[in-house]
C-alpha cells in the first residue's frame, strides 16, 4: 500500500474514476445473481435491490476497513486534521468512488426525483472526500465519518428484506433492533464527535466553516432519517397494502424510503 500511495496523490481524481469504474463492474456481475420473487415482478425493486447489492459491498468493505484503521492508529480518532496512513487515503479513494458510482447509477436510470435525498447526501460527502485527497488534509476525519457504514450494513439489509416483503420474518424483527444500536453507536456518535471536534478546533482549522455548515446539514439529516426508522419500525401506521405489479410505484418508492 506504501508504493501505491505517491501514484494515487499525484492523480486523486484519476484515482477515484477508477475506483468508481470498479464498483461498476461489481454491479454488473452482482446482476448475474438472482433475486427474490417480490423483487423480480417490478421494475423499481429491480434497480433498488441491484443498488442496495452495490452499496452492502461498499459498506461492508469500508466500513470494516474504517474501524480497523482507528484500531491500529489510534491518533486518527484525536488528530482528524492532519495525520493519515496509506491504508487510510486509500479507503478514502475507493469509497469517493462508490459514491461516483452510485450517484451516476441514480442519474442516469433516471431515478433522481425520487431519490433527491441520497444525491445530496453524495454531494455532501464527495465534497469533503475530494478535499482531503487533493489537499491531505483531513483523511482521518473522512477514515472516522466511514464508522457510519457499519450501520449502513443493517440499513441496507432492513431496505432489502423489504424489498423481497419479508418484514414479518425473524431475520427483519433481529435486524430491526441491531438497526437502532449501530445507528445509535457508529453513525449518531461518529458525526456528532466530528461535530464537536469542528467545534472546539474551529479557530485554526483549515476550511473550518465550510466542514462545520456540512457537518450541520448532515445532522440534520440524519436525525430526520432516525425519526423515520423509528416511526416505521417501531411505530407503524396502518397503511393499505402496497401492489407489487409496477402499477402503484410511487407508493412502493414512499413505502421503501421509510
Amino acid at each position: 500500500m506504501e508504493a501505491l500511495l505517491p501514484v494515487l496523490q499525484r492523480h486523486p481524481g484519476l484515482s477515484v474514476l477508477v475506483c468508481a469504474l470498479m464498483f461498476r463492474v461489481a454491479h454488473r456481475l452482482l446482476q448475474n445473481l438472482s433475486v427474490p420473487k417480490a423483487v423480480a415482478v417490478d421494475d423499481f425493486r429491480s434497480w433498488k435491490w441491484r443498488n442496495l447489492s452495490v452499496s452492502m459491498v461498499h459498506s461492508l468493505l469500508t466500513g470494516t476497513w474504517a474501524v480497523t484503521c482507528v484500531i491500529i492508529w489510534p491518533e486518527m480518532a484525536t488528530n482528524i486534521h492532519s495525520f493519515y496512513t496509506a491504508p487510510a487515503y486509500i479507503l478514502i479513494c475507493i469509497s469517493s468512488g462508490y459514491f461516483v458510482q452510485d450517484a451516476g447509477d441514480i442519474i442516469l436510470t433516471g431515478h433522481a426525483r425520487g431519490s433527491w435525498e441520497f444525491l445530496i447526501h453524495h454531494v455532501l460527502v464527495l465534497w469533503c472526500f475530494l478535499y482531503s485527497l487533493y489537499s491531505h488534509l483531513y483523511v482521518a476525519g473522512a477514515v472516522v465519518a466511514l464508522f457510519v457504514e457499519v450501520n449502513s450494513v443493517t440499513l441496507h439489509l432492513r431496505l432489502m428484506l423489504k424489498l423481497a416483503s419479508q418484514q414479518s420474518s425473524p431475520l427483519y424483527q433481529i435486524n430491526k433492533f441491531l438497526n437502532v444500536f449501530t445507528y445509535v453507536v457508529f453513525r449518531l456518535s461518529a458525526q456528532f464527535y466530528l461535530t464537536y471536534y469542528i467545534v472546539q478546533n474551529y479557530s485554526w482549522m483549515d476550511k473550518g466553516g465550510y466542514f462545520l455548515v456540512t457537518m450541520t446539514l448532515m445532522n440534520t439529516m440524519i436525525l430526520i432519517y432516525f425519526y423515520r426508522l423509528l416511526r416505521a419500525d417501531f411505530f407503524p401506521r396502518t397503511r393499505p397494502r402496497m401492489a407489487q405489479n409496477g402499477t402503484h410505484n410511487n407508493n412502493v418508492k414512499k413505502f421503501l424510503t421509510e
